[in-house]
């Protein structure tokens, strides 16, 4: 569990967009599928009491500690499940629920692991490199380095990172592993730094190595599709579904899949455009700025 739960600032993105495309009112079952620390939850739950019932999942076990004291904190009815999003039928399964009125997914990593120097999310900390959001099963970022050749680590990077310097950071990667060994983010960093011409951009050169490694050590766009792929089952007429991106890739893969729904007549969709923070949340909470709010609506 995170050390001094209640000192920890966290900061949930479009909390107001999430709240107006979400419709939560009272009575409903409503679906967080990535409750981190609780931020959108406790505004949902607000919104569904006395009788609602809000139905938390998170594979991230510390993260779902510091959710359980953030919630209880409440008068609202909560349950909360440790599992991927992916596995929402066996959750729901468990909650004897099968039909909920609405579905919220926030993806990507919450600040709460960010800022928890030990997870090796952030190469602005040294850590060892690990990066899995559920540290009790999978690989870590190290040992993933460990199995790819050269090849493989190229298009990894080029595939989730959209890395144009892929294959020559992925060499320079494999030779200090097979030299020295890689074992913490700012090695990882450093190495990138040393290839990479700078430029004049303002990210950080290692920023797209050290997220197509997360999306690969927490399967994250594989499991982004299995949900939706079975999400729609779970929803009753009228349910809404919100679902917030923070990089190309899940937004692609959400708009496409939103889209293939309406032609299905499945969903109707809500959100023309993906809603983005305004400039005041951004200045607020920098780490929203990439955010995107896609939403739809069962019919």
């Amino acid at each position: 569990m995170y050390d001094k739960a209640d000192d920890i600032v966290h900061i949930p993105t479009l909390v107001e967009e999430v709240l107006y495309y979400l419709q939560p009112q009272p009575g409903q079952i409503i679906l967080d599928c990535t409750v981190g620390g609780g931020g959108h939850a406790i505004k949902i739950l607000d919104k569904i009491k006395p009788d609602g019932f809000l139905i938390g999942i998170d594979k991230d076990m510390e993260i779902l500690q510091t959710a359980k004291q953030s919630l209880t904190k409440t008068t609202g009815k909560f349950k909360l499940y440790h599992a991927d999003y992916s596995d929402i039928d066996e959750v729901l399964r468990q909650a004897k629920v099968d039909k909920v009125n609405g579905v919220l997914l926030d993806l990507g990593v919450s600040s709460l692991q960010f800022d928890q120097e030990d997870r090796g999310f952030s190469f602005a900390k040294e850590a060892p490199l690990d990066m899995r959001m559920d540290r009790s099963r999978g690989i870590t970022a190290q040992k993933l380095i460990q199995r790819l050749s050269e090849a493989e680590l190229g298009e990894l990077l080029w595939k989730y990172g959209e890395e144009r310097w892929s294959r020559r950071i992925a060499r320079a990667i494999l030779k200090e592993e097979k030299e020295v060994g890689i074992v913490t983010t700012r090695q990882l960093a450093a190495v990138v730094e040393r290839v990479v011409p700078r430029g004049k951009s303002k990210i950080h050169p290692a920023t797209r190595v050290f997220q197509a490694l997360r999306i690969e050590v927490n399967k994250e766009l594989e499991n982004l599709e299995i949900f939706l792929d079975k999400i729609y089952n779970y929803l009753a007429v009228g349910a809404r579904i919100v679902i917030i991106s923070f990089h190309s890739l899940e937004d692609r893969i959400v708009k496409n899949k939103f889209i293939e729904m309406v032609k299905q007549n499945v969903f109707r969709i809500i959100t023309k455009k993906p809603i983005t923070p305004c400039e005041a949340e951004i200045r607020e909470n920098i780490r929203s700025r990439s955010a995107k709010l896609r939403a739809a609506e069962r019919i």
